[in-house]
């Protein structure tokens, strides 16, 4: 034990760890405690100026680690676990219920065409051309995919008119009344040579697909034409009030994406509603190794036949369930009983151990691979290219030792049986998806950033598992808090469950019904003016 250790935990074996409602390992829940006060404008400054100067720097950053109980639960812990550097999943066959299976070859489009075919016909031509004709109305409800080739398949409007909308509201969002900056980079050419491709197509009637036409933002980690290469889907989402989807590890591409943390970083969508994650998700998924050591083939969802699925079960974990604000707690609560009284579905009580323990090895985990790859990068840099913030988190993320990284992955896998038991007698795993709803960005960060670490330890209180154990997971709206804030409810699931999850996700979507759905203060109408 060093100068600034503590006492280390010493682990007992993870097969000997009581998994059900009343463990003892239940006992020992131990909410994110973290011991950080919130810097901006200068202090930020001051802070990482301190950070960067060899020794004193040194000395801080083991105070931090040893306050927020890193030399305790990791650095310096016994844990009888070896290593698991990758979670990588190999298939088991537990068959879920009501799908289409897809074999491998099937192009994009036949996928596309799958999905859109095992969606409810809620909104047929018909009724989405009644919809735009129609004027303004009170109710709200954002256009999907199946809106969009609706619309242009029936010659109600353009790819191109709808690309020439959204370019002006890209200009006017950028304008400095308000300032939103929703891109990075967009290039209005692009848009509209694309945009015009697409109308031609469906004006000869041979649209690629549903989602021919219909626009798409591609996160900046992304390598993408033609833009140049500069995260989070789940968290986010749930803080917009739309749906977001991560796949299980491997069930989306790497290629292309910005190595950055190359074991916890998986590409993910963000969409309006259930149906477009699903139409999305069929589009993108690669099926370029659907063995059993790979990946099993890929599993569509009907859900048209959502409602007779029997026998769902939706582990959860009170204590950890629990440690959210009281709006989102009362929402979520609210929402699973939902769930039970619409489908008769089950939710049992289980303990998820270790749930601090495994936040702070997926800290230390993807901090010392962010600073591994982004090394050759840092190195020809000048300190002053970079963000004050980032400045101090990647002093932070440089402390690591190797020893601090193994031991991180031997949680890794601690955690992973945990999860595999749990998955033996229960479907899905429910939670809230932030611990906290959005909150304001003060004005002492514009300048220089801001580090916020409670609230941060708070919004990824239960996105670590998909992350960490490459897990499957989606976070669907349920509501709003008293400030008008979006909330939402987490369902993480076995490897390979995709299927199982988009139908609990469309199952809750419609549980909840029209009250998932306001419409925001800045909104942009691309079918129709409102």
């Amino acid at each position: 034990m060093g100068l600034f250790s503590s006492p280390a935990k010493v682990y007992k074996p993870a097969a000997e760890v009581d998994l059900g409602p009343h463990s003892v390992a239940g006992e020992h829940y131990i909410s994110p405690n973290v011991k950080a006060p919130r810097v901006a404008g200068l202090l930020v400054k001051m802070l990482a100026w301190v950070l960067e100067t060899p020794v004193l720097g040194w000395i801080v950053l083991s105070v931090l680690k040893r306050d927020n109980l890193v030399y305790k639960l990791v650095s310096d812990a016994e844990i009888p676990e070896p290593p698991l550097f990758t979670a990588t999943h190999t298939w088991q066959a537990m068959p879920e219920k009501n799908v289409s299976v897809t074999e491998a070859g099937v192009s994009p489009a036949e996928r596309v065409q799958v999905a859109v075919a095992g969606i409810p016909a809620d909104m047929e031509p018909a009724a989405t051309a009644a919809a735009l004709a129609d004027g303004p109305s009170s109710s709200f409800r954002r256009w999907t995919v199946r809106d969009f080739h609706s619309a242009y398949s029936s010659g109600q409007t353009t790819p191109v008119m709808v690309a020439r909308r959204f370019l002006a509201a890209v200009e006017e969002c950028s304008g400095p009344d308000r300032n939103m900056g929703l891109f990075i980079s967009c290039d209005p050419g692009d848009v509209l040579r694309q945009a015009q491709e697409s109308t031609r197509r469906y004006q000869q009637g041979a649209p690629l697909s549903a989602m021919d036409g219909v626009l798409v933002a591609v996160k900046d980690e992304i390598d993408c034409l033609p833009y140049p290469t500069t995260g989070s889907v789940r968290m986010p989402a749930a803080l917009c009030g739309v749906v977001g989807f991560k796949p299980t590890a491997g069930r989306l591409s790497n290629s292309g994406l910005l190595p950055l943390n190359w074991t916890v970083g998986m590409p993910g969508i963000l969409a309006a509603t259930v149906e477009d994650t699903l139409i999305a998700y069929a589009a993108i998924a690669d099926q370029s190794k659907p063995s059993p050591l790979q990946q099993p083939e890929l599993n569509l969802p009907l859900l048209t036949s959502t409602r007779s699925i029997p026998n769902i079960r939706l582990a959860k974990y009170a204590k950890w369930f629990d440690d959210s604000s009281e709006d989102i707690r009362s929402l979520c609560g609210k929402a699973l009983q939902m769930l039970r009284t619409h489908y008769g579905w089950e939710s049992v009580e289980v303990t998820v151990p270790e749930i601090e323990e495994m936040r702070l090895a997926h800290y230390v985990t993807m901090g010392s691979e962010c600073t591994a790859s982004l090394a050759k990068y840092l190195n020809n840099m000048d300190r002053s290219e970079i963000g004050w913030d980032v400045r101090i988190a990647l002093s932070a993320y440089g402390s690591f030792s190797s020893r601090d990284y193994l031991n991180s992955q031997r949680l890794r896998c601690r955690q992973m049986y945990f999860h595999e038991k749990i998955f033996e007698t229960a479907d899905a795993i429910v939670t809230p998806m932030t611990g906290v709803t959005a909150y304001a960005l003060q004005d002492d960060a514009l300048s220089t950033g801001e580090l916020d670490y409670i609230n941060g330890a708070a919004l990824v209180r239960y996105s670590i598992a998909g992350n960490f154990l490459g897990l499957p997971a989606i976070t669907v709206p349920v509501g709003y808090d008293r400030e008008g804030l979006p909330v939402g409810l987490q369902f993480i699931g076995r490897p390979w469950s995709e299927a199982t999850l988009l139908h609990l996700a469309y199952a809750m979507q419609e549980s909840c019904g029209k009250e998932h759905c306001k419409k925001p203060k800045v909104h942009y109408d691309l079918l129709k003016k409102q």
